[in-house]
C-alpha cells in the first residue's frame, strides 16, 4: 500500500513540476518542426520544374537561374536532424540556407516580368501559383513552429518546472531568429501590374558561355 502511495506521491509531483507539460510541448515543437521541413521540402520539389520551364525562355537571365539553382544546392545539403532542434548554431545554418532560396527565387519572379512570353506560359503561371501558396504554408508552419517552442522554452526556464528540466535534461530549443526574420518570412511577391525594368546588358549572358 506504501508503495502505491509513493508512487502516486511522484506521479503528483511530476505533474505539479510541468513533467506533462514537457512531453505535450516536446511533441507539439516536434510535430510543428517537421511540418516546417515539409513545405521547405515541397518548394525545394517544384524549383527543378521551374528552372526547366524559365529555361525555355531565350536570352533568360543565366545568372539569375545559377543563383536559383545553387541557393537550392545549399538549402538541401544542410543535414538537419532531430539534434537541430537543440542546436543555435545549426537551425542557423539552416535558416540562412533557406533564406537565400527565398530571395533567389523572389529575384527569378522579378526577373520574369521581363519576359511576355515566359508569364504567357501557363506552365510558368501553375508552378508560379503553386511556389506562392507554399511560401504562405511554410510561414504559416514557422510562426506554428516559433509559437511551440516559445512555449516550450518558458517552461524550461521558469520556476519550478525548471527544475524538472534540470533532472530530466530538458533544454531550451532552438527558434529562428528574431535577426531578418520579418525579412525572411514574407514570401516573395510581384506587382505584375507594374512595368518591367530595363533587361541587364547582354554582357551578363556571356558568362554562361
Amino acid at each position: 500500500m506504501k508503495k502505491w502511495l509513493l508512487i502516486l506521491a511522484l506521479l503528483a509531483s511530476l505533474t505539479g513540476c510541468g513533467y506533462n507539460d514537457f512531453q505535450r510541448l516536446d511533441e507539439e515543437t516536434k510535430s510543428a518542426w517537421s511540418e516546417v521541413l515539409n513545405q521547405y521540402q515541397r518548394r525545394a520539389d517544384l524549383v527543378p520544374n521551374l528552372v526547366a520551364t524559365v529555361k525555355g525562355e531565350a536570352n533568360f537571365e543565366q545568372e539569375t537561374l545559377t543563383r536559383v539553382v545553387e541557393a537550392r544546392a545549399r538549402a538541401t545539403a544542410v543535414q538537419v536532424t532531430p539534434e537541430t532542434l537543440n542546436n543555435p548554431e545549426a537551425m542557423q545554418r539552416f535558416q540562412q540556407a533557406q533564406g537565400e532560396l527565398s530571395s533567389a527565387l523572389s529575384r527569378l519572379l522579378v526577373v520574369s516580368e521581363r519576359y511576355p512570353d515566359l508569364k504567357a506560359n501557363q506552365s510558368f503561371r501553375d508552378l508560379r501559383v503553386q511556389l506562392e501558396g507554399t511560401e504562405n504554408r511554410i510561414t504559416v508552419a514557422r510562426n506554428r513552429y516559433i509559437k511551440a517552442v516559445q512555449e516550450y522554452n518558458v517552461l524550461a526556464r521558469s520556476f519550478p518546472s525548471n527544475l524538472t528540466a534540470m533532472v530530466f535534461g530538458y533544454q531550451p530549443k532552438a527558434n529562428f531568429a528574431v535577426q531578418n526574420e520579418a525579412q525572411i518570412a514574407v514570401p516573395p511577391t510581384v506587382d505584375f501590374s507594374k512595368p518591367a525594368a530595363p533587361a541587364a546588358a547582354p554582357a551578363a549572358s556571356a558568362a554562361s558561355r
